[in-house]
């Protein structure tokens, strides 16, 4: 069953709507009731937020990212007005809509990450991870922090895209693949990949890219890349076959991903590996072909300080294309937040 959903909300019986599936979604990952409480909360008040400062907006709520302990993450995208003062929508007591002013305030307490963006006169974008138990153990501290959506095309019971990221202390691999077409089939070889790629991932890119190329033979085929992070040695390598778009960012700096033409699946010629340098503040951005490719994060100051999921959620938002399944990615090592 797919477990991540994307809800228009325009209106209080779509938040009523939200509530029921997040705490469903919920209850299906092992969460406890007093858990799936919370998110029951933090979905009410992130769709509420929406439909009376914005008029509505998208909700979408998904399985957490990566890594640590089962947990849940929402985002409420809108394209309203926006906050003067962030600071103080987050304080409680704090309203410019006549009710209680405590909804961002229990937001933010009832996440283990939480961040907004939301400059004035551009829309609001907020991130929630509700966490199913208490981590066991902390994060390593180099460990990146990762932002993801993976949506099918509306009307689509499946998403014919997949991503996924393999990490260790060394060494960091991201996978996004993009089944030709959408629906069913285009599932079939997106699922494919991924399974590939978790088998042996220590293997470097060209046996991966070979392997996958491999695999989908027996599919209809799919554009695929693989970026390897090497955060020692300051450096990321990027393989793949097909239409995956990407930008490293660093500081000022704006570097594309250059990937080979071709279809993984379809034998044809093989991957390229090409390197580039990974800053120490550096940021990751990997899509499929549902996303424009004319989307630029110098036109959103700040944005490129925030969770990876806001930035995600920011992309998706202004830039996806409703004629195809979407899946944007976002690698950084973690930043404090608001």
């Amino acid at each position: 069953m797919n477990e991540t959903f994307c809800l228009e909300v325009d209106e209080q019986s779509g938040v009523g709507e939200g509530q029921r599936r997040a705490a469903a979604i919920s209850r299906r990952l092992g969460f406890d009731e007093d858990a799936t409480g919370r998110v029951s909360i933090v979905t009410r008040e992130l769709a509420s937020n929406m439909v009376k400062h914005a008029g509505g907006g998208v909700l979408v709520v998904q399985p957490a990212a990566s890594g640590g302990a089962p947990g849940i993450e929402l985002l409420a995208l809108d394209e309203g007005p926006g906050m003067r003062n962030i600071g103080e929508s987050l304080r409680d007591g704090y309203s410019t809509a006549g009710s209680s002013g405590t909804g961002l305030g229990a937001v933010r307490r009832f996440s283990s990450a939480f961040d907004i963006y939301a400059p004035p006169g551009a829309g609001t974008a907020a991130f929630s991870r509700i966490p199913a138990t208490a981590p066991k153990q902390a994060p390593r501290p180099d460990a990146f922090s990762i932002g993801a959506l993976c949506l099918p095309l509306r009307g689509e019971e499946v998403c014919g895209d997949a991503w996924a990221v393999h990490e260790t202390a060394a060494r960091s691999l991201i996978l996004v693949a993009d089944g030709l077409g959408h629906g069913p089939d285009a599932a079939v070889a997106a699922d494919q990949a991924v399974r590939t790629f978790r088998v042996r991932p220590e293997r470097g890119l060209a046996e991966i890219l070979t392997s996958l190329d491999a695999a989908l033979r027996r599919t209809r085929g799919a554009a695929v890349a693989v970026a390897e992070i090497l955060p020692r040695q300051g450096v990321v390598n990027v393989a793949g076959l097909g239409n995956i778009g990407g930008v490293i960012y660093g500081g000022e700096s704006a570097r594309h991903l250059v990937i080979s033409d071709g279809t993984a699946g379809s034998g044809t010629r093989k991957a390229v590996s090409r390197a580039f340098t990974w800053p120490s503040d550096g940021l990751l951005v990997m899509h499929s072909d549902g996303l424009s490719g004319r989307w630029d994060l110098s036109g959103y100051p700040g944005l490129q300080s925030r969770h990876p999921a806001l930035i995600a959620g920011v992309l998706y938002r202004d830039h996806h294309r409703l004629r195809d399944d979407v899946t944007v990615v976002v690698v950084a090592r973690p930043r404090e937040t608001s």
